[in-house]
């Protein structure tokens, strides 16, 4: 495939002639990345790709440098079939680059991604039919109306289903012949997950898609991504600062600092495994996780625990009972330690 697609008049783009049709997806991969094993060329599904049963995506010893930053480093990282992954970390961890890498926007500097088994560098058509994509931003086509998003749509996905898109739209009150440069700034995201949506893809990775959302248009978001997911046994990887929201809607949670993973396992694991304290007192067999500022300025110390519960002190004294942390203070204590405030394993 060769030579640039130029736009119609009508916003759309035109796709050569005897290509095949992957995604949409408006935004681009970054100049100079490759569209399969060979350059230029849209390659098609893998035949002999080894895929591991019940994981949806895995990374192996992922890295990424921006110059002198490094965005990944190292990121090892396994996604269950049918599970819905809070991936959370502050500006900067690398969350978005971990989704790009996935969709072959960027290109890793080592280690490798498989999404349903499919190396995205290798076969990018073939990995991008397995995913719907909602990024931060939603990217939508000035003077073009919601229903030409899901037309076009249609026309570069062949298993676009226009219909649950047009319902799931309808069902929140978005007009489907409503301008899409009217939109609001949650409409928009909505629209952009109803086409992810519909492309009935295996696997859908969410780009902070709730920044966006007044507090009942993200309630509705999780509800129809989670109602989706339970239905269609999708796998989704839900990347956002918001705690309490994926908290309601994830069974997983992923901490991604500084380009580590810090923490990755199942939520209930991660409420049972972690106890938070303000004393200096530490609990028998308590690995000291990360400090923060509780309420009040209190120092307050996570700790992880072989089991959940209290425990006694280093030297056989009774330890003032300790709170079970809550989600959103197991998030904030590995932060804390992706800062270098880690404690030592403490007998």
């Amino acid at each position: 495939m060769t030579g640039d697609i130029k736009p119609r008049s009508s916003g759309f783009s035109r796709r050569p002639e005897g290509t095949r049709a992957v995604l949409w997806c408006p935004s681009k991969p970054r100049r100079g990345a490759r569209y399969g094993s060979e350059g230029g060329t849209l390659t098609t599904d893998p035949t002999a790709e080894a895929r591991i049963p019940g994981v949806a995506m895995q990374a192996h010893g992922l890295t990424k440098r921006f110059k002198k930053k490094v965005a990944l480093d190292n990121v090892d990282l396994s996604i269950p079939a049918g599970s819905v992954t809070a991936l959370v970390g502050p500006n900067g961890a690398g969350k978005t680059t971990l989704i790009k890498v996935c969709m072959a926007f960027e290109r890793p500097n080592s280690g490798h991604v498989e999404v349903d088994g499919v190396d995205p560098w290798k076969h990018r058509s073939a990995a991008l039919r397995r995913v719907g994509y909602v990024p931060q931003t939603p990217a939508v086509y000035r003077g073009l109306s919601v229903e030409d998003h899901l037309s076009m749509a249609r026309s570069l996905h062949s298993t676009f289903d226009t219909e649950y898109s047009r319902r799931r739209l309808s069902q929140l009150g978005i007009p489907l012949d409503q301008r899409a440069d009217t939109l609001s700034g949650g409409q928009a995201a909505q629209l952009g997950l109803a086409i992810a949506l519909g492309t009935r893809a295996k696997v859908l990775l969410l780009d902070e898609p709730l920044a966006n959302l007044d507090p009942l248009a993200r309630r509705e978001f999780i509800q129809v991504l989670v109602d989706a997911i339970r239905t269609d046994g999708s796998t989704a990887v839900l990347s956002s600062h918001i705690v309490t929201d994926v908290e309601e809607a994830c069974d997983r949670l992923a901490i991604l600092g500084n380009g580590k993973i810090l923490l990755d396992c199942p939520l209930h694991e991660a409420r049972q495994q972690h106890i938070l304290t303000d004393s200096a007192a530490p609990p028998k067999g308590g690995v000291a996780i990360g400090s923060f500022a509780g309420k009040g300025l209190t120092r307050l110390t996570l700790w992880r625990m072989p089991e959940a519960g209290a425990g006694v002190t280093a030297g056989g004294d009774a330890a003032p009972a300790p709170d079970t942390a809550s989600l959103e203070e197991v998030v904030l204590g590995y932060l804390a330690a992706g800062r270098g405030t880690t404690g030592l394993q403490l007998n």
